[in-house]
């Protein structure tokens, strides 16, 4: 009967905790929520195996929850035979609504802009009210970030980090920084020593469960073809998983986190990094606990206060700054080609079969794992990514399709506007381009390599440092206009003209030949 279901509460993959505020007021006797699995998720981008299994697992764990408290709940699996010919979330929404015929829907803010858009439309087709609640797991809301952009010419995630800090009472001594300082970056960029990284504790991992081992063979079987591998899956799921996986950090690896966060070393995919941006962008932990531990750890246990500070800054600045700037440039960030930049991405992304030590050992474990760190992204595949004039548009899609941690509020800023400088620095103050001198002196990938770092052209040279080569001396003018680069380009400066031309000679043959590099 039209009008029996009061609320059709719309759960999405990304809010699976107890305090959804969509959740908020559930009357079993007249509500209803509504969960929906839909293979146009995981196709909409070539979807890493592990990112589709974590989702569809810790989705299923959070249907058991609620069906554990009685509420009423339909939950359309992902070959669920009556919604066969419609592959996309909207489209089974729709249906659902004409069939269901609630009197409005509440749902939580989505965390991706196309699948916002395609709520509305669903919820306009059907004729149903919709009614979007603010994602009230974030410390900063959309209009809250808003308010602090206003009249900024510049957006620059340390000013928004320091009101954060005063705001939220975070690391504080009264009105001053712990510390008496409010960034300890400058003590957080060590490289592991030369003999190697030596035992790290290892992080929590989860032996699936049976839920979990019923996702992954029906990943398997539905995805067969995704790049990427399920064998190593060891995701939290739950939330009590990912507590678990909070305390192991805190206890074992917080410690080193703040030195060693910029390391890298061939096959050591994990580091002393946290892990714990999967379980906190499904909502699986909120990240006013996972702040409160670690400045815990530092009060009560006399952890280092730049490993403490330097993990708090990723939650409560880069995290929060990083979605409000999604949402204040949507949808115009998904096009942003500050350089017009075209090159398709070449094949060996998806398998990693490169020379390249960095790409390939950077590229094989987020195969292996669907993980690797901030610097690996940022300075390795993203970098590299740059300098070779890719896409950013296919550049975005593969870093949304690999990640298990990857929803597109965090993850098309980052890539678009921190690794690519697709968006013209709207908050950053300069592209992050090094030579593979960098990536030498902050890992041990160039050991062994087929490319010498230090080379810049001719045989041997390594594409990392020919194609840096290259890009300063394309934007050379732009370059030299900003303080940020400017000594980038006085060293450029110092070639002679014949150098200068054997790195353009030599840049155009490796960009004629990106696939076989």
């Amino acid at each position: 009967m039209s009008g029996a279901i009061r609320h059709l509460v719309l759960v999405l993959g990304d809010q699976l905790w107890a305090g959804n505020p969509a959740l908020a007021g559930f009357d079993p006797a007249q509500d209803r929520v509504l969960m929906i699995e839909a293979p146009g998720e995981a196709t909409a981008v070539w979807s890493h195996p592990a990112r589709i299994a974590l989702f569809l697992s810790a989705m299923r764990h959070f249907r058991a929850e609620l069906q554990s408290r009685g509420w009423p709940l339909t939950y359309i699996g992902l070959d669920d035979p009556a919604h066969a010919d419609r592959p996309g979330l909207p489209e089974r929404l729709q249906a659902m609504l004409a069939e269901l015929q609630p009197q409005a829907v509440q749902a939580c803010e989505a965390g991706e802009w196309r699948l916002q858009q395609g709520i509305e439309a669903a919820a306009r087709a059907a004729g149903v009210p919709l009614h979007w609640h603010e994602d009230t797991h974030f410390l900063c809301s959309r209009a809250r970030f808003a308010r602090w952009a206003q009249g900024r010419k510049e957006w620059r995630m340390e000013f928004f980090y320091r009101e954060m800090r005063r705001e939220h009472g975070v690391l504080m001594e009264g009105k001053e920084p712990a510390g008496g300082q409010w960034n300890f970056d400058a003590d957080n960029r060590k490289s592991f020593p030369k003999a190697g990284p030596g035992w790290i504790p290892e992080p929590a991992r989860f032996e699936p469960d049976a839920i979990t081992r019923e996702v992954l063979a029906l990943v398997q079987r539905q995805f067969p073809d995704h790049p990427g591998s399920l064998s190593e899956f060891g995701w939290p799921v739950t939330p009590e998983q990912a507590r678990q996986a909070l305390h192991r950090f805190i206890d074992e690896r917080l410690i080193a986190f703040g030195a060693y966060q910029d390391a890298m070393w061939t096959d050591t995919p994990f580091g002393w990094h946290s892990l714990l941006s999967v379980a906190l962008n499904l909502h699986l932990i909120d990240p006013r606990e996972v702040i409160a531990a670690a400045e815990t750890a530092w009060r009560e246990k006399n952890l280092p206060l730049a490993a403490v500070e330097g993990f708090i800054r990723q939650i409560l600045g880069w995290r929060e700054f990083i979605r409000g700037v999604y949402w204040m440039d949507m949808p115009g960030l998904r096009e942003a080609n500050h350089y017009g930049h075209a090159r398709p991405l070449p094949a060996w992304y998806w398998t990693g079969n490169t020379r390249m030590a960095c790409m390939r050992d950077t590229i094989g474990q987020t195969l292996k794992h669907g993980y690797a760190h901030h610097i690996q992204r940022l300075m390795v595949t993203g970098q590299f990514a740059l300098l070779a004039e890719l896409s950013p548009q296919q550049v975005a899609d593969w870093y949304l399709a690999v990640y298990v941690d990857a929803i597109e509020w965090v993850e098309l800023p980052n890539v678009a506007g921190m690794a690519l400088f697709a968006n013209g620095g709207r908050f950053t103050s300069k592209p992050y381009v090094a030579s593979g001198q960098y990536i030498d002196r902050m890992s041990n990938y160039c050991k062994g390599c087929a490319y010498a770092p230090a080379q810049r052209s001719g045989e041997g040279a390594c594409p990392v440092t020919t194609l840096y080569w290259n890009f300063l001396d394309r934007h050379e003018t732009e370059l030299a206009a900003s303080p940020r680069t400017a000594l980038m380009v006085k060293n450029l400066q110092k070639l002679d003209d014949a150098t200068r031309a054997s790195i353009r000679t030599h840049a155009a043959y490796l960009l004629d030949r990106l696939d076989s590099i």
